[in-house]
């Protein structure tokens, strides 16, 4: 049984259970590089402020980079005798160059040390969902695109509504991968400050930099208050509530191509590399991807309580509790990458059913609103010309005819204010153009929605090389 570096305290060895049941190197083991260029950074300043000599520094950094190289390869043992990725890694450490290695947490503890990689970690993390999302969105845009033109039935409370672009529909997903987007930069943001330095609670009495360490790493700041440094998780359940909005958006997505690719709506066919048959049924082509989207929403949801329920009523200032914070965090990153991923794939894959989409559009009455709005053209108020054409469409459902197959005279017997001009005034490609308003579906501010969409992606997607 491997000693603890703990272990002076103590006159017995931990239980082999309890070994098991507290370890946690089993799934913080990915935290490996953060955990040692967080440890380097720590050690350099430690070296700079004279805490320690520059030589013993220089031979910590050396063996930590070894030791990082010995990781990649498996040749540290990561058993939950290690207890967990920061004692692993300063056995290692000690085992290679003897007390020297003990210098390295002088001025600091576990405490404040899985603070740091955490927020490493999740920074990274955060940067490579940003890039997934606009991944999405570059797919949701070239949709739009190879699809400017076709018309489909919009709908409210699953029903035919209005008319609507195929195009301005998909871009109205873009903008909520948009807010996404806008919500992981803030996280990024609150993520960015160095908590290394607090040590476990109090801070510490040697004279260290802070500011020095901040810098080599790359944060924005550093913490105001120890305590609140190392018992703050609100970073990690902001980014798990902002991937749970995010996965309400695919989920949201995935329902609608599960609808749309059904017999009864036939607006879509998912490529064969994104759906799989039956073992019974040899006629079925399920669409399990986008119901596994939807499905590993409720993954997401579940992590976020998870995370809330674990930091509820939690007192100041570590906590053991916080452990249980890893996991949902981790399968939350995976679900969410994994999802983007193949969702930016699946989409251009999709083929778009124009002449059923278009034919949808035109039936259950969806340009009464349009047939309103010219009687108001014509004077009449919009409640009285809503009363008409409600009245219209009651005679068209008896008739079983849609409102552009009834004659002119049928028309004027419901108000004398109808014209010929209406047929073209109801036309569906007139009735969609008209819609300029800002946001609206009109081919027009589709389109400049689609420009502004490229030149914001551009823009985002230089920032995220750089």
């Amino acid at each position: 049984m491997t000693e603890k570096l703990w272990q002076g305290r103590f006159e017995q060895p931990t239980n082999k259970q309890v070994e098991e049941y507290t370890a946690s190197i089993h799934f913080d083991s990915r935290l490996y590089r953060y955990d040692i260029e967080g440890s380097i950074a720590h050690c350099r300043m430690l070296g700079e402020c004279n805490i320690i000599s520059h030589e013993d520094a220089s031979l910590i950094v050396e063996t930590l980079g070894q030791i990082l190289r010995e990781i990649e390869r498996g040749q540290v043992d990561l058993s939950s005798s290690q207890e967990d990725i920061h004692m692993a890694i300063e056995q290692r450490l000690i085992q290679k160059i003897g007390e020297v290695g003990g210098k390295l947490h002088t001025a600091r503890s576990r405490n404040d040390q899985i603070c740091l990689d955490m927020r490493m970690y999740l920074r990274d993390v955060i940067l490579q969902c940003r890039a997934l999302v606009l991944e999405v969105q570059k797919a949701l845009v070239h949709v739009a695109e190879q699809n400017m033109g076709v018309i489909m039935p919009g709908f409210t409370h699953l029903q035919h509504a209005q008319p609507v672009l195929l195009s301005h529909h998909m871009m109205a997903y873009y903008e909520m991968f948009l807010r996404d987007d806008e919500r992981l930069q803030g996280c990024y943001k609150r993520t960015n400050v160095l908590p290394l330095g607090s040590a476990a609670l109090a801070g510490t009495t040697f004279p260290i930099d802070m500011e020095y360490t901040a810098r080599y790493l790359k944060f924005d700041g550093v913490v105001s208050n120890s305590m609140d440094a190392v018992s703050d998780r609100d970073y990690l359940i902001e980014f798990n509530a902002t991937a749970a909005i995010l996965m309400m958006h695919v989920s949201r997505m995935a329902e609608e191509l599960i609808l749309w690719s059904t017999k009864e709506f036939a607006f879509i066919e998912i490529s064969d590399a994104f759906c799989t048959g039956s073992s019974i049924m040899p006629q079925k082509k399920n669409p399990d991807v986008p119901e596994l989207m939807r499905g590993k929403t409720a993954r997401v949801y579940g992590n976020l309580m998870a995370l809330l329920t674990l930091t509820k009523a939690l007192p100041l200032a570590y906590n053991r509790d916080l452990q249980e914070d890893k996991e949902p965090v981790f399968d939350t990153v995976d679900t969410v990458m994994s999802t983007l991923r193949l969702l930016a794939r699946l989409l251009p894959e999709i083929r778009f059913h124009r002449g059923q989409m278009e034919e949808m559009a035109k039936e259950g009455f969806t340009l009464a609103t349009d047939l309103a709005d010219y009687l108001v053209r014509k004077g009449i108020p919009f409640r009285k010309a809503h009363h008409i054409v409600g009245q219209i469409v009651h005679h068209c459902i008896g008739e079983g005819k849609e409102l552009d197959q009834i004659h002119l005279e049928v028309l004027k017997s419901f108000h004398k204010a109808f014209d010929a001009d209406v047929f073209p005034f109801i036309q569906m490609n007139a009735v969609v153009d008209r819609r300029t308003s800002l946001g609206g579906t009109a081919s027009s501010r589709v389109k400049e929605a689609m420009a502004k969409a490229r030149a914001d992606m551009e823009r985002r997607e230089a920032y995220l090389k750089s």
